[in-house]
Order: C-alpha cells, then structure tokens, then sequence
C-alpha cells in the first residue's frame, strides 16, 4: 500500500515508520522545511527509544521518505493519515483543530482516484462529518471515504504499542475503505490483533474515553495516596492489592505527583467541553482535570513541608523534568507545576533530565540545568525526584549524601523503599507511604 502521512510530530512520525516497516511504501509531509531537511540527514526531531534506527532502517530500504511536497504524496496515495497537532485552545479547553482543517483542505485539492483519508490526530466527536464537508466544498467530484484510526501510543514504549498493539480501532462503514484498513494493517490480522471496526463518531468516542478513564484511574490513586499518608497505610501495598483484582488492573495505579503529557491533559480538557455542548456535564471526568492541576501544585508544598518550611536561600535538586521517562516532552510536566513556586519562595534549583533539558530551558527561566544527578545534588539541601528515569533509581546514595548539604531525599516517585533510604542517614519523603523521616 502507498501511504502519506501528514505531520512528522509524535504520532505521524512513528506511525509512518512503522507502517514503512510493516512493508508499505510510505511518505512523511510537513511543512516544516527544517524538520523535513534533519530527517532527510538522518536526524530525528523527537526522542523515541529505537526510533532512529528504524528510520534510517526503512530509509536504507526505499520504503520510507520525507517531504514537504504534500500534493504529490497525496495523489500518489491509496492512505492519506492526519497525524497534524490538536492542541488545547486557549479560552475554553477545546481541540484547536485548525491544523486539521488546513491539512483537509489541502489533501482535497490533491486526491487522484479512491483515496482513504485517515484521521490519526485526536480529534472531537463529529469531526470526521466535518472533514468530508470540507473535502465536498473543495472537491466535489472527489472519489474518498473518510475514516477514523485513532492511535493509542505511549511515549517511550510507541514502536512497540504500534506493532504489538491491544486492538485497532477503524472507524468507518465504507466497505472499500475498511479493505483499505485491513490491508495496511494486516501485519498485525495475522498476529490476531483485533481490529474493531465500528463507526467514525464511535471510533472518534472511544480515543477520549480511553484516555479520560485512564487519567481516573492516576487521580483516584493519588487520592488514596494522600489518604495513606494520613492513615498510616501504604499506596504501593494498595496499588497491588486492588490491582490484582482483572476487574480493576493494576496499570496506572502507580502514584505521583500527577499526570501530564500530550494527551490526558488536552483530551480530558476537550471531552469535558464536548460534553457541556451536548448538555451532558462529565461531572467526574471534570473533577478528575481539577484534581490533577491541584496535585501538580500541591507537589511544590511538599517539597516546602519536607524542608521544614522554609526555602528561602536553599539549594533543591531536582532530577526528572519530562512528564515521563524515556521521553524528552514537557507538555503539562509536572515540574512546570513543582519548580517555579520553590524559585518564588526563594530558592536555587539546580535540575537535570536525560533528554527534556532543551525542552525545558524556556520553560523554566531560573533553573540552574546540570550535566549529571550528581552535579544536580552538589551541594542541595533537598534532592526530589520528579521523573522515574531508570538511571535514578540505581544511584550511588553513598556519593549522593557526601556531596548533598542536607541528606534529604524527596521521592515523588516512590523508585526507593523508605527503610533503606533511612538506612543511609537520609531524611526521606514519598508518596501515600508512611512518612518515618
């Protein structure tokens, strides 16, 4: 099959790899002739363990290229997939889709023959009837379907999620468009993947209502978590305990300092107001978005508590700045939450991640960036661990209490067990555990 994926970002870039690498011939547009021009030179805009290789792999092998020549990638396709952004909109939390449209109108004035136009972007209930009006205005004579094929990637582990997936949802009723589907994915048939086709407004549904379910389950952990803390009891043991229950599941019931990323935040802010335009309130998925946005703040109050009150003058080491590890994004981290009231209250942050440090530069004018957790802790009165990068949980805490001012470890991660933290002298804090400092 010949495919056009538009938007080399996360999910158009992974999802044109992989398909590349499922044996299809597949083109990767932009606009964005610099990002088109670093990964013609082998570069990669985003990091994504395992990412690289497969790219120059399918490079290598003719079936993968870049463009920015949208016109002719799209007549020369049997897919075109919209993978453009939806951010959140300023003013109201709705999905900005005037990415999606201008690539719509584009792709219209391009079709040559039956094409599949795909909406891999997240986008609202109704937006693929949208999409064909759009197409029947610019191209009335054009022979398409409209389909939608929403992705379910996690960053850090999105190869895999693609060629391993739970299921595949087509939405679409098209007979000629779901063989269409079926044949992109049939890599994946063979593996018994289900493919669930159903229709576009339910396919569209079923993206939100994955994600807004999974934002439910972090937050109703973080709230044990605080209730743990004050009752004495531990959130790993309660975390276990229910989710060994295969009602229940024990995936996302991992307590933190709340979620972030390109995806809960957005697609939770955008089904509440798909929801309040229907006339049908989500009360609980909008107490979720509410909680999560007074954890992210509460975080920096714990670190404050955990120095007794008082920061001013103190140094706080910070290691972890992306959502996520394995991810260099820092949309809606948590450390865009925690770092900048410590900066207020007085102190110096010193801070290092693996791979969001350019990321985070503009975003956090005022932090000190470090080349290693060692240099991060040099010197601290306090060392928090924001991002569960795997790398921190297997320090030299020897060396991490020499070179610290005050041994005190905050772990909004719960990576140590409290007992052999204090084992070593250091003052600890964690999460939903019971706090022996």
């Amino acid at each position: 099959m010949r495919v056009a994926m538009i938007g080399t970002g996360y999910v158009g870039l992974v999802s044109g790899v992989c398909f590349a690498d499922f044996g299809h011939q597949v083109v990767c547009v932009d606009k964005d002739e610099r990002k088109i021009g670093l990964l013609k030179n082998g570069g990669i805009p985003i990091y994504e363990p395992g990412l690289d290789d497969l790219v120059s792999k399918n490079v290598a092998e003719g079936r993968l290229a870049f463009s920015t020549d949208l016109k002719t990638a799209v007549q020369d396709a049997d897919a075109v997939f919209i993978a453009v952004g939806t951010p959140s909109r300023r003013g109201d939390g709705f999905a900005d889709l005037s990415y999606v449209n201008a690539a719509v109108e584009d792709i219209a004035a391009a079709i040559n023959g039956f094409t599949v136009v795909v909406t891999k972007s997240t986008v609202p209930v109704g937006t693929g009837d949208e999409v064909e009006r759009l197409i029947n205005e610019v191209r009335p004579d054009a022979d398409y379907a409209v389909v939608s094929n929403p992705e379910f990637l996690r960053e850090g582990a999105a190869i895999r999620d693609f060629k391993r997936p739970d299921r595949v949802i087509v939405g679409s009723e098209d007979v000629r468009a779901q063989e269409v589907m079926r044949a992109l994915y049939r890599p994946l048939f063979l593996n018994e993947t289900p493919i669930v086709f159903t229709s576009r407004r339910s396919s569209e549904m079923i993206k939100y209502a994955a994600n807004a379910f999974l934002a439910t389950k972090i937050t109703f952990i973080n709230e044990m978590a605080d209730l743990c803390e004050h009752t004495g009891a531990d959130v790993q043991a309660v975390s276990r305990g229910i989710g060994l229950d295969k009602r229940i599941g024990s995936k996302f019931l991992h307590a933190g300092p709340g979620y972030g990323g390109s995806c809960f935040p957005k697609d939770t802010l955008a089904l509440v107001r798909t929801a309040r335009e229907a006339g049908t309130p989500l009360h609980l998925v909008e107490s979720v978005v509410e909680i999560n946005d007074r954890r992210k703040a509460a975080m920096a109050d714990k670190i404050i508590a955990a120095c007794n009150g008082q920061i001013k003058g103190k140094t706080i080491g910070v290691l972890g700045l992306a959502f996520k590890p394995n991810t260099d994004d820092m949309r809606d981290a948590p450390s865009l939450a925690i770092i900048p009231p410590l900066l207020a209250g007085g102190a110096k942050v010193r801070a290092f991640d693996p791979e969001s440090m350019d990321e985070a530069r503009p975003l956090l004018p005022g932090v000190e960036f470090c080349d290693g957790a060692y240099e991060a802790a040099q010197g601290a009165d306090a060392l928090v661990i924001v991002t569960e990068w795997d790398q921190f949980r297997a320090l030299d805490l020897t060396r991490i209490k020499a070179l610290m001012k005050t041994p005190l470890l905050v772990d909004l991660r719960n990576i140590y067990t409290p007992q052999e933290i204090l084992d070593l002298g250091f003052a600890y804090d964690s999460i939903g555990r019971p706090q022996n400092t």
